[in-house]
């Protein structure tokens, strides 16, 4: 399976993956999968400490009922403002209560 594949598959069903800036260890992270990448919002109680705009970052996806590792793939991460309708997808991805972000980052898959 492709890795834009079993992203849309993964998170569909979990909208979490881990992000690993190289140096640091993985967070697990709120994400959504749109036009073919991958978008996170940052700050309050969501950080990748190290995250910096066009900075080389790991994906790594687990699956949401096993838990199993599905995909490990490198991307770019760009800060990005994003339109109307993807802070409305994201605010709607985080389970964990009211998005409060200060940062968008869209990581673009090779």
């Amino acid at each position: 399976m492709e890795t834009a594949q079993v992203m849309d598959a993964a998170l569909r069903k979990a909208a979490a993956l881990w992000v690993a800036v190289p140096g640091r260890r993985g967070r697990l992270v709120w994400a959504l999968w749109r036009d073919g990448s991958v978008w996170v919002a940052v700050g309050g109680d969501q950080e990748v400490p190290g995250l910096t705009d066009d900075q080389a970052v790991t994906i790594t996806v687990r699956s949401p009922t096993t838990h199993s590792f599905l995909l490990e793939t490198p991307a770019t991460a760009h800060l990005v403002e994003p339109d109307e309708d993807t802070a409305a997808a994201l605010r709607a991805a985080r389970l964990n209560g009211p998005a409060a972000w200060t940062e968008v980052y869209r990581l673009d898959l090779p």
